[in-house]
């Protein structure tokens, strides 16, 4: 898989303070993984070299507005997310307290998101882009091929690859760029990824081969 600036940009899902701080609400469950991958480096290294080599950037992320409380059927991860008002906002076109909030970028990614250029899709609603206009943004901008990362590696990250590759581009997920969840029970959300990932994306790559690739 070869990236080319004209066809070729990095998405990254979820760029948010809820999955990525040490204050976000899942810390305890993903921050062992984010911390071993170095996950917020590796995703800023991404953002860097992409700003500096001309390549697009695109986020899809995640909110939950007040709304949402009335699904009456959710899995077991949606239940948490909303029972813990991850990623919650105050409304469709209310910003009251999301300044920092969980919702809110990693601060260090403010700088690469809010620069005017990089296109911010609306949010996808369960996992993946099915529910957003990532899929149109791309399409409008010639983009075939997609530089993945982000979190959570197994649920949002997985299923936006898998929705993308059924729509017909190539993917390749940056293993060093996401982390995943632990849980006592159900395992670890990260090397379940990692597996599916060999099976299904055009590449897996770590940082540093994505940055070699895009200069």
């Amino acid at each position: 898989m070869e990236f080319n600036k004209i066809d070729t940009a990095v998405v990254f899902i979820d760029p948010q303070n809820d999955v990525l701080s040490e204050d976000g609400v899942a810390w305890d469950a993903v921050g062992a993984s984010v911390t071993e991958n170095r996950t917020v480096e590796n995703m800023e290294r991404i953002f860097e070299a992409a700003k500096a080599d001309g390549f697009e950037v695109f986020i899809s992320p995640h909110y939950f507005f007040p709304v949402d409380s009335g699904w009456r059927m959710n899995g077991p991860l949606e239940t948490n997310e909303l029972e813990t008002h991850t990623f919650a906002r105050s409304g469709q076109l209310d910003l009251t307290g999301f300044e920092n909030s969980g919702a809110d970028w990693l601060n260090r990614f403010k700088p690469y998101i809010q620069d005017g250029r990089t296109v911010v899709a609306s949010p996808h609603k369960v996992f993946g882009p099915e529910s957003n206009d990532l899929v149109l943004q791309l399409r409008k901008r010639g983009i075939q091929r997609i530089i993945l990362g982000g979190m959570l590696a197994n649920m949002c990250v997985e299923s936006h690859m898998r929705h993308l590759i059924e729509e017909g581009f190539e993917v390749a997920v940056v293993r060093d760029a996401t982390a995943g969840p632990r849980h006592p029970v159900w395992g670890d959300g990260y090397q379940a990824a990692l597996i599916n990932y060999r099976f299904f994306a055009h590449a897996l790559l770590s940082t540093g081969e994505v940055i070699d690739k895009m200069h």
